[in-house]
């Protein structure tokens, strides 16, 4: 017995230590033959920690090397590479924008990271004529398509809250914000695409042309190809926003008014709307950017201790039409069912109004509570199933929001393309609610990372075993099962395009629906 333990010692000892000298004989050749290849750009072997976290801030996985490319042809060059090593290889590559990922998508763990940021040097060109639109880069960030395009009299129609992200980050997911009741999502309002597919091929697609990969990489969490080029549909600028907040304690009245807004032709440009639970003083707060319609009753208003929900608006135009637009928006708002004393009104440059994020991220990076944990959960939430949904998690499983916004409001499936990858619920209405948590590191109470985590796994465990039909937005799940029924009928159609377009699973690993070299099943 003693003999045999002994001899199986060894030879696992014998067997680790093949595959270590495999790893290492291998991995100076990987190294050189990255280092040989003909690019306009430039790889970096050693600073790699900045690759290696994102804005989630709570996964770190240090690629092999960093792609800093000057061309598409760079970005081709290196997955073509990848892909002629074949299924032998562990390399895997991973478009990086901002880093804005929440739970490490942007991440390659031993493969190769491209910074598509690296990209923003090619030239926008801005289209003018009766259908506008512009050409980008897809690492270029949606706050310089805006500052461009405001030069020309035009921007983007679709917009995300937050416009510090690239063009090819956004439209890998949906883009969502206000405006997509209107417009739908920025993944709507695409004309053209440029990408990089999982063999190393440069295409261009569109509607018309080469569709089902066009479909597949808008909304496909990079798994058909990295965005190398984008066209964006544009509109008129205006010059200003009236924008606009509004409470209620009563939701059912809350998302009656939001739904009501949000169908047929509304007054208003955005809609959205969020939660507060048990703060303080928050009609004071809002003074610094607003003015109350009647102050007088604003500052008898108490919010400790209560539910109430906000309805945000905004209403763009230019100077020359403010009388009009004043009226325009008394007679909409006579017709909503808020309460009366908290109308606060604020009136700013578009600009202002769309970066309004980015004001937020200033203060926040001051007071240096920008780069922690954000534990973030998106949801998809079918009309019919709001209220119940509310009742639970609003009502029982949330005692406070102080740990960050929640965000909630409709928007309308008729405006989303359903041959593209992105999966949403059932129903011709259905809500985007986010949980948008910040926590405090090294924190063991309410604010900490534990305890915000436990809570959206209560979130999500309600709405499985009450059967709400919510699909998650920006999904995150840790097996291929849990995919499948994320994607249900669709994952067929999802499982062919990857077979299609990246049939080594070498894009985009940090999503964790396929793993490189192991089959995937339909």
């Amino acid at each position: 017995m003693k003999r045999n333990m002994l001899f199986l010692r060894s030879f696992m000892i014998l067997v680790l230590s093949c595959i270590a000298i495999k790893i290492n004989l291998c991995f100076p050749n990987i190294l050189s033959s990255l280092k040989t290849l003909p690019i306009d750009g430039h790889f970096n072997f050693e600073q790699l920690h900045h690759a290696a976290k994102d804005f989630g801030n709570r996964y770190s996985f240090l690629p092999l090397a960093v792609l800093h490319p000057n061309s598409v042809s760079d970005i081709a060059t290196v997955v073509k590479h990848i892909w002629q090593m074949g299924p032998g290889s562990d390399l895997t590559v991973a478009a990086r924008g901002h880093g804005h990922s929440l739970q490490g998508q942007s991440q390659a763990h031993g493969g190769i990271v491209i910074n598509m940021k690296s990209l923003q040097g090619l030239k926008m060109k801005f289209h003018i004529g009766n259908l506008p639109y512009a050409d980008v880069s897809g690492g270029e960030l949606w706050i310089n398509i805006l500052r461009e395009g405001l030069k020309h009299g035009l921007a983007p129609k679709s917009w995300t809250d937050y416009l510090h992200l690239t063009v090819g980050g956004t439209l890998s997911n949906a883009g969502i914000s206000g405006q997509a009741f209107r417009h739908g999502p920025q993944i709507s309002n695409v004309h053209q695409l440029e990408v990089v597919t999982g063999k190393g091929e440069v295409v261009t697609c569109s509607e018309k042309q080469n569709s089902d990969l066009f479909h597949g990489v808008l909304g496909g969490l990079g798994q058909f190809g990295i965005i190398t080029r984008a066209r964006i549909s544009l509109e008129p600028a205006p010059e200003m926003v009236k924008w606009i907040r509004v409470l209620y304690t009563d939701f059912a009245t809350f998302t009656r008014d939001q739904e009501e807004l949000t169908s047929g032709e509304s007054t208003f440009d955005y809609v959205e709307g969020f939660v507060i639970i048990n703060r303080t003083g928050l009609l004071n707060n809002w003074r610094s950017s607003f003015n109350p319609q009647d102050p007088v009753q604003a500052s008898k208003f108490k919010s400790d201790g209560r539910t109430l929900f906000c309805l945000e608006l905004a209403k763009y135009f230019n100077r020359d039409e403010t009388a009009v637009v004043n009226r325009e928006i008394h007679s909409s708002l006579s017709q909503l069912n808020h309460i009366p004393s908290t109308l606060f009104v604020s009136e700013v440059p578009y600009i202002e109004f769309l970066d309004r994020v980015h004001i937020s991220e200033i203060k926040l990076r001051s007071k240096g509570l920008w780069e922690v944990p954000h534990p973030w959960l998106n949801l998809l939430v079918p009309r019919s199933k709001i209220q119940t949904f509310a009742q639970q998690v609003f009502g029982n499983i949330l005692t406070d929001t102080s740990n960050g916004p929640i965000l909630i409001y409709p928007v309308n499936k008729s405006k989303w393309d359903n041959r593209t990858s992105v999966v949403t619920p059932d129903e011709d209405v259905f809500y985007l609610v986010a949980f948008l948590s910040s926590a405090v590191p090294s924190s063991t109470g309410t604010d900490g990372l534990d305890h915000i985590l436990i809570q959206n796994k209560r979130i999500l465990e309600f709405c499985e075993i009450a059967r709400l039909g919510v699909k998650q937005y920006l999904p995150h799940y840790s097996t291929q099962g849990e995919w499948k029924a994320h994607f249900g009928s669709r994952w067929e159609v999802f499982v062919r395009r990857k077979s299609s377009y990246d049939p080594l699973a070498i894009l985009a690993p940090g999503q964790r629906i396929f793993q490189k070299a192991v089959p995937y099943s339909q």
